[in-house]
């Protein structure tokens, strides 16, 4: 399984030594492997998202929590961990891993300066985390005013539910990824 991640970075190594492109720096490239690496789950989360608002916030609801610990699973595989975290979360199935921690509490402390962050993990695996921005469709589940029958089918499935009360710009959480550094 390793052999699916030395294609994109290979590609990504190569395209930053060409003569003429601008020289790359190593943190260049780490972010960009980390962002190549994570944009297939955030579209296909989307993608998710979308279909379910196609038959009404509800649906959305239930497309989310049915989807999107499946398709972690489905993008990840034996050298690559993706998944999605909060400091308010909706299901304790997306509690952040422990290098992710510390980043999200900097993101806190000052959100609006948040930016996507590399880090080498402790076992020389490779970490990419950048924020998620409340979007204004977002706010049908995660604002502070839910219509009753999106917050009934909510606290339905989620009991414990945490993620309401964001505004539109609002530091929702992050997305991660987690991967072997390019060597």
């Amino acid at each position: 399984m390793r052999r699916r991640l030395r294609p994109v970075v290979l590609l990504l190594l190569l395209a930053g030594c060409s003569n003429d492109a601008p020289r790359t720096t190593s943190a260049n490239t780490e972010f960009a492997t980390g962002a190549a690496l994570l944009a297939p789950f955030k579209r296909d989360l989307k993608t998710a998202l979308q279909r379910g608002l196609t038959d009404g916030p509800v649906a959305a609801v239930a497309a989310c929590q049915l989807e999107a610990p499946t398709l972690a699973a489905t993008h990840g595989n034996d050298t690559l961990r993706v998944g999605r975290t909060s400091h308010r979360l909706r299901s304790s199935a997306n509690t952040a891993p422990d290098w992710v921690e510390p980043i999200l509490r900097d993101y806190l402390a000052d959100p609006q300066a948040a930016a996507p962050v590399t880090r080498t993990l402790d076992d020389g695996r490779q970490g990419y985390v950048e924020p998620i921005r409340m979007q204004p469709l977002c706010v049908v589940c995660h604002g502070a005013a839910l219509a009753p029958d999106v917050a009934a089918r909510i606290a339905e499935l989620y009991p414990d539910d945490k993620a309401t009360g964001f505004t539109v710009g609002d530091l929702r959480g992050v997305f991660w990824a987690e991967y072997p550094a390019a060597n």
